[in-house]
């Protein structure tokens, strides 16, 4: 080998090993970046959810707030001492969308249920402040002391008449009431018991669901402690379909998103059993003892299921008393029919000469039933009566608050419906 081949092969060598251990080099700077930035980004993001958890799960602070009230004499009920003395009511996984709606899992002793309560506003305060002390809301100050029970009786009917109407039953529903407030069942209502009680039926969700509870239709209520209180627990929620990830809700399609719901319910006699209940919801709601509900946003996430198939309406804070939509349509000023709604589907229409609207509810609440119900019932309905099911089903998707005879017409159809249904499960185990 010549002398020139001996001294290149040697500066080869020494710019290729210089190379490789320069890419070395890079590669372990472009992994350490990377490295660096995930558990920046990962830091981030746990800092973010923690923050988000610890605004909207404040459980510990509802619960010494009542606790507190409790151990002072000023509110007491048929949770207090299990909550704040045994210690055998407690709270399990936050559910919580609201910072002021506090939402969990329960036990309490055998029954496991949903613990609500109600808290102030989160103040906020810029770093380095001090924060202000939280305003409460004197939410337990009625009735006052020396109120007597003929009077706390008289405050029931007006609160129960201002929501209702005059209805000849609502002296049935006070005793009810009563009932409910006597917490540790020593046949009286002490004041801080009534406190509690007037507490609870300031919030509609509670005194509606003590409404429908006895026909079935919502959760019992378990227990309350001031304005907390726990309901049972619906094991089978929604009524079908799941909640995909926020990230995939942007991309997935409404229909395809609708066709995956229907993959996760169950057998069709159960499905019709389950349909069968809301159908005797909407019954019970329309002309019922207390006067018309609508249910302004009825959807299949306000819907549970018991083990034994029987529907609940888990979210009561969907349906409102016809006279009040009334009220608030009839001072409602308008410019086209979109102006003209309440919550989330309950709709009138524009009188355009007077700009206000109307005070007829434009679709009643079996049509939007039977909408929902569509692609449940029809997915997977035996054959010989799903051409017939089907028609009846968009019978009652016509239906129009505002038709004639819409009443009767109401009527005939929502119980050819239950019979249809009931016709073909009377005989199976699932009735």
């Amino acid at each position: 080998m010549s002398e020139m081949a001996k001294g290149l092969f040697p500066r080869a060598w020494v710019k290729k090993s210089f190379y490789f251990q320069a890419r070395i080099s890079f590669v372990r700077v472009k992994y350490l970046f990377l490295t660096w930035l995930t558990v920046l980004v990962g830091s981030w993001v746990l800092y973010v959810q923690y923050s988000a958890y610890t605004e909207l799960c404040r459980g510990h602070e509802c619960r010494n707030a009542i606790c507190d009230k409790y151990r002072r004499g000023i509110i007491d009920g048929s949770a207090c001492s299990s909550l704040c003395e045994k210690e055998t009511l407690y709270m399990g996984r936050c559910l919580s969308t609201l910072p002021n709606n506090q939402v969990y899992t329960g036990g309490w002793g055998d029954h496991s249920g949903i613990i609500r309560c109600k808290l102030g506003e989160v103040v906020r305060y810029e770093l380095g402040e001090e924060p202000e002390p939280r305003k409460e809301t004197p939410v337990f100050d009625k009735p006052n002391r020396g109120t007597s029970v003929e009077k706390f009786k008289e405050m029931l009917f007006n609160h129960l008449k201002s929501k209702f109407g005059e209805h000849a039953d609502l002296p049935s529903l006070v005793g009810q009431i009563l009932s409910v407030a006597d917490g540790n069942r020593d046949g009286r209502v002490s004041l801080p018991e009534a406190r509690s009680t007037w507490a609870l039926l300031q919030m509609d969700e509670v005194l509606l669901g003590l409404l429908l509870q006895d026909r079935g239709h919502t959760p019992r209520l378990l227990g309350y402690c001031g304005d907390l209180y726990m309901t049972e627990r619906i094991p089978n929620a929604p009524l079908y379909g799941f909640s995909l990830p926020w990230p995939l809700v942007s991309w997935v399609p409404g229909g395809v998103q609708r066709t995956m719901d229907q993959w996760f319910t169950p057998s069709w006699p159960r499905k019709a059993k389950i349909s069968m209940g809301l159908l005797e919801l909407v019954e019970d709601i329309f002309h019922g003892t207390y006067g018309s509900f609508l249910i302004c946003d009825l959807a299949a996430v306000h819907f549970s299921y018991t083990d034994r198939h029987e529907l609940r309406l888990t979210n009561t804070h969907v349906l409102v008393p016809e006279e009040e939509f009334r009220r608030t349509m009839r001072v409602s000023k308008c410019e086209t029919d979109a102006d003209c709604v309440y919550g989330v589907d309950c709709r009138t229409s524009c009188d355009p000469s007077e700009k206000r609207c109307r005070q007829d509810p434009v679709m009643p609440n079996l049509a939007k039933a039977c909408g929902m119900l569509k692609d449940y019932i029809l997915r997977g309905a035996p054959s010989e009566m799903r051409e017939e099911l089907e028609r009846q089903l968009y019978a009652c998707m016509g239906l129009r608050g505002n038709a004639g005879q819409m009443n009767m017409e109401h009527s005939l159809i929502l119980n050819n419906l239950k019979a249809l249904l009931w016709k073909r499960i009377s005989h199976t185990k699932d009735s």
